[in-house]
């Protein structure tokens, strides 16, 4: 699904040289590259403020915790994203409540998102899946109504822009993911958050490191999730390729969608947004057999998800099937094709050919 030693090669003396530097410096927990990350990824998204930590998950959690999100809130989302968006949620004791999704764009549907909203909803958290940004100003629009805080789960979605902004720069917070398959990925794990807000920001700052502001004095509640100095290094060379990496993703969707758009329900793209496909999702009649068939063809493939979050085991509350009935919809039929920036035109035709060769079996 993504070819990460290609692309490292291509850059091996650049990453090479950064992360000598900080076995050198030997300030492997807060060095100075992690600040000078930290002002890249501001100057590069436009916010105020960037403080990175250990993960995407860390970064969620953290968000919540500096929003003072308590048990028995609750936190408007999504069912159809990866698990950790109602699992910070469940470890702060806060109720995740879902919007079902819109069948076009995957994305919360914002539409009806207010019938969701009581006494005790204290946040929204779009997730913007896929890398196509959610319908913002909407969100910003019900949440400023309503009094309530906005958290971007931006983990797939660096990079892309929500009309003359980019995501991680529009609602209180916005959490990103450095996981190594993302568009900007790290050797390892670590995660950003961003905001505007200069209190929360100081707050961020100190819930990341044991709840201090100055070494063993704890004035509130923290975690222990610093973006350590090797990663830093290097997602901080590789911030310089981040939109190349994002135009060869875009380049490559274009290509699959010249070559299956006439089959397939393809990727919908908003006009106003730069969607920017950390993943390239199609929708298929046997979606079992098609991933049997791409794999004995060399192929691999990914279901983005197979099981909704309100049917977990772990996270069912008092949901059940059939309450969001588009999410359960795709979550059966929707599959992956491998997107990365190494992908070559042959190799785009030879998947699609495959893809078009199996259904033409149906």
């Amino acid at each position: 699904m993504v070819d990460l030693k290609s692309q490292y090669l291509k850059i091996k003396d650049e990453i090479d040289s950064a992360i000598q530097s900080v076995i050198d410096s030997t300030q492997f927990i807060q060095g100075s590259v992690v600040k000078e990350f930290e002002n890249e990824i501001a100057k590069y998204i436009g916010c105020k403020f960037a403080i990175g930590c250990a993960s995407g998950t860390d970064a969620l959690q953290i968000a919540m915790m500096a929003m003072d999100i308590k048990p028995g809130d609750e936190i408007i989302t999504t069912p159809f994203t990866f698990v950790a968006t109602t699992e910070t949620i469940a470890l702060l004791g806060a109720v995740p409540v879902y919007v079902d999704i819109d069948e076009k764009t995957f994305n919360i549907d914002v539409e009806k998102i207010e019938k969701k909203i009581t006494s005790k909803t204290k946040a929204i958290m779009p997730v913007h899946l896929y890398g196509q940004p959610c319908e913002m100003d909407r969100i910003m629009e019900i949440a400023k109504k309503h009094n309530l805080k906005v958290i971007e789960d931006s983990a797939q979605a660096l990079g892309a822009i929500y009309k003359d902004k980019k995501v991680c720069n529009i609602g209180d917070i916005s959490c990103i993911s450095f996981f190594p398959s993302k568009n900007l990925g790290a050797f390892g794990d670590a995660g950003m958050l961003t905001t505007n807000n200069a209190e929360l920001a100081e707050k961020i700052r100190m819930i990341i490191s044991h709840g201090s502001k100055v070494k063993y004095y704890h004035d509130i509640l923290g975690v222990n999730s610093r973006l350590d100095s090797i990663q830093a290094a290097i997602l901080k060379v590789k911030l310089k390729y981040l939109d190349e990496y994002c135009e060869a993703r875009i380049n490559t969707a274009n290509n699959y969608n010249s070559l299956l758009k006439d089959r397939f329900c393809i990727p919908y793209v908003l006009a106003h947004v730069k969607h920017i496909f950390h993943q390239y999702s199609i929708r298929v009649k046997n979606r079992n057999g098609m991933q049997i068939f791409l794999k004995e063809n060399g192929i691999p493939s990914m279901i983005y998800y197979p099981v909704p979050l309100h049917l977990q085991n772990a996270y069912r509350y008092n949901y059940k099937e059939g309450d969001y009935p588009v999410t359960e919809m795709i979550s059966k039929d929707i599959i992956s094709l491998p997107i990365h920036t190494e992908l070559d035109d042959e190799q785009i035709k030879y998947i699609s050919d495959k893809v078009i060769e199996f259904e033409n079996r149906i």
